[in-house]
């Protein structure tokens, strides 16, 4: 089974709120998950971003593949040195 950690679109029309979680490579966008392991907010000025670090972490360390957006969002909260830091 493929993980990925990837966002999931909430929120109204126009109107977005991401959050991040880890779910199965196969299964929808919005569809259904394993864990919540944060939030994203653009809208807001500056945007919020809201991680749980460790868990974050932890599913790396287990395998789970972050999408090209949600790594981007780890590497700005300084997750992702963190995570090849620990590698070594």
């Amino acid at each position: 089974m493929a993980v990925k950690i990837r966002l999931k679109r909430m929120g109204a029309k126009k109107q977005p709120f991401y959050r991040i979680v880890v779910a199965d490579s196969r299964s929808p966008r919005d569809g259904r998950i394993i864990e919540q392991i944060g939030t994203y907010n653009p809208l807001t000025e500056p945007a919020t971003l809201d991680i749980k670090e460790e868990l974050a972490l932890q599913w790396l360390a287990n395998g789970a593949q972050p999408s090209d957006t949600v790594r981007n969002l780890f590497s700005t909260k300084g997750i992702m040195t963190k995570y090849h830091e620990s590698k070594k």
